[in-house]
């Protein structure tokens, strides 16, 4: 008798392939909506480049309204009087109040370096307009002889969050309080701030629930990443009326690996085209919060975050050496005989001092070298720490010394560098 397969066999055959390469199909596809999903998470518009400062002088808001015989008369007319009106802020701001000498225009011309136009308005005989001028620091500090120089912060990884509609935010996508901080020129302020520029791996690195992580260890590997020393939390919270309508804030300083409080103010934009207006003033009024704690002492390399020697919880050392101790209860006697033979080592006093931050410029692995060398072999220098390295930026130590600052500020000296003093900390360089 012979054998035959049933007349739908090879249909099913043929089915049954058709599933596989189905199903090999959507497993393709899956594979390629992860991989773009993957590569979504970094990619996009979300950070935004910071401005480089020079270290020049800024002054903001100069108002002026002139009028000339054309619209290009009148705009020259209107910068060179914010040159004269800003001259005369940035000399008394530098000078206590005093007078500025009158420069005449010529002098003027070749101590600005910029003109930044904040607002203008441009008629065909009159020019209304708020802009900032920037003064180059050298031809400057050259006229009224101001220090090119004066002590600066530790540096301070900045991570601006804001929050709308309930929602926080840092790197997920560009924000208006992101760009007003990596607008925000610093020159004049005393404050190091590191700010990141959020694209890339950034963004998943710096979210905004990191400002409650409390791991020592944690922040310790984000700071070395970004060659800080610590960390502020400058915090945004926006609630808009209605829309269109004004734009309320509150704006919160906060720092430090444990998110402490430093201070809060509320501002108010009249709409949504008047919010970046309002986000550059906060920026500016958190950098008068951060400088006042700075001149405190508050913004200095935090020592908790050194985690380069790991400890044992005392509670647990004490239970792990009595359970030791019960283990070996009949090996006390051999063990105290070889106690006895065993020489006693000779105790040291431990050197009492102080312990100073050291800001260093470090353009190359060469110059921490050098500086470390030279601040290991100065007089009443007893140990020094690695708080931060920063090659190509500024690195920071810990320096135990057996002294005041001011007295390790002047053995500095007297070997060559140059230094800054602070209220807890140096800056050096040659």
């Amino acid at each position: 008798m012979a054998f035959s397969l049933p007349a739908n066999a090879a249909l099913w055959g043929v089915r049954a392939s058709r599933w596989r390469v189905a199903i090999v199909a959507i497993a393709l596809i899956l594979a390629a909506f992860a991989g773009w999903r993957l590569v979504a998470q970094v990619e996009g518009e979300r950070g935004i480049a910071p401005l480089a400062n020079t270290g020049d002088f800024e002054v903001g808001g100069i108002e002026v309204n002139v009028t000339g015989k054309t619209a290009a008369e009148a705009r020259e007319k209107g910068w060179r009087e914010a040159q004269r009106k800003a001259w005369e802020v940035l000399y008394a701001r530098t000078h206590d109040g005093e007078k500025a000498p009158e420069l005449p225009d010529s002098r003027l011309e070749s101590m600005v370096s910029a003109v930044v136009v904040e607002r203008e308005q441009i008629g065909p005989r009159r020019y209304v307009a708020t802009l900032g001028v920037i003064f180059d620091r050298a031809r400057t500090g050259e006229t009224f002889g101001t220090a090119s120089s004066r002590a600066r912060s530790a540096p301070q990884l900045v991570i601006p969050i804001i929050y709308q509609g309930g929602v926080g935010q840092l790197y997920e996508m560009r924000t208006p309080w992101q760009r007003a901080w990596a607008e925000h020129r610093d020159s004049e302020s005393p404050i190091d701030y590191v700010r990141p520029n959020g694209g890339g791996g950034e963004s998943l690195l710096l979210t905004a629930g990191q400002m409650g992580r409390r791991s020592r260890a944690w922040w310790r590997t984000i700071l070395d990443e970004f060659g800080a020393a610590n960390v502020i939390f400058p915090v945004a919270r926006l609630e808009r009326q209605y829309p269109g309508g004004p734009v309320e804030g509150t704006f919160t300083a906060r720092y430090g690996a444990d998110n402490r409080f430093l201070g809060t103010f509320t501002m108010t934009a009249e709409s949504d085209e008047d919010l970046p207006r309002m986000l550059a003033e906060a920026v500016k009024r958190m950098d008068s919060i951060y400088t006042g704690a700075f001149n405190e002492g508050k913004l200095g390399a935090d020592k908790t975050l050194n985690v380069e020697q790991d400890t044992i919880d005392p509670d647990l050392l004490a239970a792990l050496t009595g359970a030791l101790g019960d283990d070996d209860a009949g090996d006390a006697p051999a063990a105290q005989s070889a106690a006895e033979d065993t020489p006693t080592p000779l105790q040291t006093a431990q050197p009492q001092g102080i312990s100073i931050a050291v800001q260093i410029a470090t353009p190359d692995p060469a110059s921490f070298d050098a500086a470390l060398r030279a601040l290991n072999s100065t007089p009443g220098v007893t140990g020094s720490t690695t708080s931060s390295l920063a090659i190509g930026g500024t690195s920071v130590l810990q320096v135990a010394y057996s002294g005041d600052i001011s007295a390790l500020a002047g053995a500095l000296r007297a070997r060559g560098w140059q230094v800054t003093q602070g209220a807890d900390a140096l800056r050096i360089s040659r």
